[in-house]
Formats: C-alpha cells, structure tokens, sequence
C-alpha cells in the first residue's frame, strides 16, 4: 500500500459527519429520555470534578503516547517527547473510523522519514493488542459484580475473581506458546512485526497501558460520584472498560453507541437510574472521546500547517 494511499483513505469531512451524527443521536436520546437530572449531571463537565476528569484522560492519552514513541524508537525513529506526544495526539482526529483503523495512519503520515505501510499496521496491532489487554485485566471485578446479583453468593466472588485471573494468565500462556509454534508462518507479515513490538521492553508497555487505562476508569469513577452513584473505583472501572471492549467489538466508528448502550446498562444494574446513566455515559464519552478527537484535531492542524512534520502527500 503506498504510504499516502491511507491518507488518502481518511479525509476529515466523513469524519466530522460521523461526530456530528454522534452528537445528533446523543441530543435525541437526551430529548427522549433525559430528565432535569441529566442535564444537571452534565454540568458537572464545568466543575471541578470535569476538571479532575478531564486531566485523568489526558493522562490516559499522554501514557499511551509515550508507549506509542517507545515503539516509534524500536523501528529507529527517535522523536523529542513534546514532539512524539504530538504526532501522537494528532492522530485521534482519526479515532471515529470503524474499529479505530484510522489511528493506523499515525507513522505514514510523517512528512520525515515515515514508517512503511507495513510497519505501521504492526505497531496499530500492537497498541490494539496492548489496550485489549489491559482493559481485559480492568474487567475482572465485573465477576464479583455478576454474583452480587445472584442471592445467597455473595462469597463467591473472591473465589471466581481468583479463577477469573488464573484463566486469563493461562489464556496469555497458550497464546505465547501457539506464536512460538507457528510464528514461522507469520515471518515477515505485520503480525509477526507487533508481536516484535510486544516482545520489546514489555514491562514498559504493559505498565505504561495499565495505568492509562486506569486513570481513565478512575476518571469515570469521579463522574459517577458526582452524579451521586455509589460505586467503587475498581467497579466503576471495570464497568468502563466492559463497555470499551464491547465497543470496539462492534467495530463501529470509536464503538459509537455500542459503547454508550452497553456503559448505560451496566450502570443501571448498579442502582442508576436512567437519567443518571444517560448523564454518565454522555459525559463519560464527551471526556474520553470527544476531548482525545478536539485536542487531536488541532495537534494535527499545528503540525500539518505550522510544523509542517505532517503531511498528506
């Protein structure tokens, strides 16, 4: 594929008509079953509590940019960290494209020694399969959640948390020795290459992508309290990242509304009531995706027009 064929694939007017649809279904669902609540609930993204959201996602966003030039240095590209925060950044003007495949253009679009097509496509599967990792682990305590619904098993959730772990490690154990048993097969595909991603300081990665995510599920923690549900940390993110891998199995441009329904379902199992969980999850969505595509939006403007390191050509 030539390096500018991908751009050229992810012009920003469908993109913009894909946000602009989001917000359109967002008012109508709001006009249909919002209440004096919801609105009051989406207030809070001018307090303090808005402020405090907002700084934990961009947290989430910075973390993974590092991770993002930490590979970046792997394929011999060394970035400036304002600079690779940047480039980064710039490429969540790409986030509403189905299953997240626009963020792939992030190293072609470099206007100085771009990433090949090849090269870049292994290091967006090595992100996906990073964040599907982490966010899996962040979905654990939704096993205790699950039994707190079954009467009389309360007791059960430690135990089935414990199986939840062992289960995933020994998922991860077969999955390496499958790779190690035919990554022959694979030499010189763009899946062979994320797997040498992964395989490069994956501590750092891992660690880096753990605590993004965190910090974001943390953010939704402070939101729900605000809208005054009762929730823990831990569960308020596990319910978060329960609905990002839901919505990123849909493959919906960024899980636009398999995100939101699956987010305002599980916060209505938790005691929400439907003007709550509308509010949540609108003003959950409005921090974490609507901030990541406006800051990414005009990191990419500074950098195409300004500092010209990217380029469409």
């Amino acid at each position: 594929m030539p390096q500018a064929g991908l751009a050229q694939r992810l012009p920003l007017k469908p993109l913009l008509l894909v946000l602009a649809a989001a917000t359109a279904g967002y008012a109508v669902v709001l006009m249909l079953f919002g209440e004096r609540s919801t609105l009051a609930i989406l207030g809070q993204l001018w307090s303090w509590v808005g402020v405090q959201a907002a700084a934990l996602c961009i947290v989430n966003y910075v973390l993974r940019g590092l991770r993002w030039r930490m590979w970046m240095t792997h394929y011999g590209r060394h970035l400036g960290l304002l600079e690779g925060l940047r480039l980064y950044l710039a490429s969540y003007t790409f986030t509403p494209t189905p299953g997240n495949i626009g963020e792939a253009a992030r190293g072609l679009l470099l206007a100085r020694n771009p990433l090949t097509a090849a090269q870049s496509l292994a290091l967006f599967l090595a992100e996906r399969v990073a964040d599907l990792l982490c966010l899996l682990l962040l979905c654990l305590p939704l096993v205790g959640l699950l039994l707190d619904l079954l009467p009389g098993h309360e007791g059960l959730a430690l135990r089935w948390g414990g199986w939840a772990v062992a289960v995933l490690v020994l998922a991860a154990a077969l999955l390496f020795m499958a790779w190690r048993r035919w990554r022959h097969r694979w030499d010189g595909s763009s899946v062979q290459a994320a797997w040498q991603c992964l395989a490069w300081q994956p501590l750092r990665w891992f660690s880096l992508t753990l605590v993004a995510w965190a910090a974001q599920g943390w953010a939704v923690w402070l939101l729900c309290s605000a809208a005054g549900l009762d929730l823990s940390a831990l569960r308020a993110s596990a319910l978060y990242a329960t609905a990002m891998v839901g919505g990123a199995l849909s493959f919906l441009p960024a899980g636009l509304g398999g995100t939101e329904a699956l987010l305002s379902g599980l916060l209505i199992l938790q005691g929400a009531s439907t003007a709550q969980a509308l509010g949540i999850t609108v003003l959950v969505r409005l921090l974490t995706l609507g901030l990541a595509v406006a800051i990414g939006a005009l990191a990419l403007v500074y950098s195409a027009v300004i500092r010209r390191d990217i380029s469409f050509q």
